[in-house]
């Protein structure tokens, strides 16, 4: 009797520890409890949709590696049509300053993570922006995340789409 209740225990337990991982990975995920605000931030939740867990390669431009600034201007072609430049530095110098508090959908917002680096991302809404994390790959993170907080440098709004 004991052997045949061996493998039921063992069963159940790995189909409870599989449904907590799921679960976790659900409750990380951002837009599940999104709901766009507008047709920019719904393309922006599309794009994440499409390319969330892309791992972070430096100079990549493909879904087998991408980094931040790629991913932004990927982001903008596909998904708006829209020419803005390939490297961080050059997205800096494009587009309208724009101050922390009026940041809307389709805004890049940038960040100084060291002396000479620096990331970039595109604002979704309440937030949070969509960006290619050098240890995540392809997520949504809260501009109010310790981390980010301390190095939020500044903002561009891009020409070309309607942030309204």
């Amino acid at each position: 009797m004991k052997k045949f209740y061996t493998p039921i225990v063992l069963i159940l337990t790995g189909v409870v520890l599989s449904g907590c991982s799921s679960t976790l990975k659900q409750s990380s995920a951002p837009t599940l409890s999104l709901q766009a605000q507008s047709p920019v931030s719904q393309a922006l939740l599309d794009q994440y949709n499409s390319w969330v867990g892309t791992p972070y390669r430096l100079g990549g431009n493909t879904r087998s590696g991408i980094d931040c600034s790629a991913f932004t201007q990927v982001t903008f072609r596909d998904q708006f049509g829209v020419d803005i430049p390939r490297t961080t530095r050059d997205q800096l110098g494009s587009g309208s300053n724009i101050a922390k508090g009026q940041l809307k959908a389709g805004d890049l917002v940038f960040f100084q993570t060291g002396y000479k680096q620096r990331h970039v991302g595109i604002y979704v809404q309440e937030g949070q922006f969509l960006h290619a994390s050098t240890s995540k790959g392809v997520i949504i993170s809260r501009l109010d995340n310790p981390y980010w907080q301390k190095h939020y440098w500044t903002a561009r709004r891009p020409k070309g789409i309607d942030v309204r």
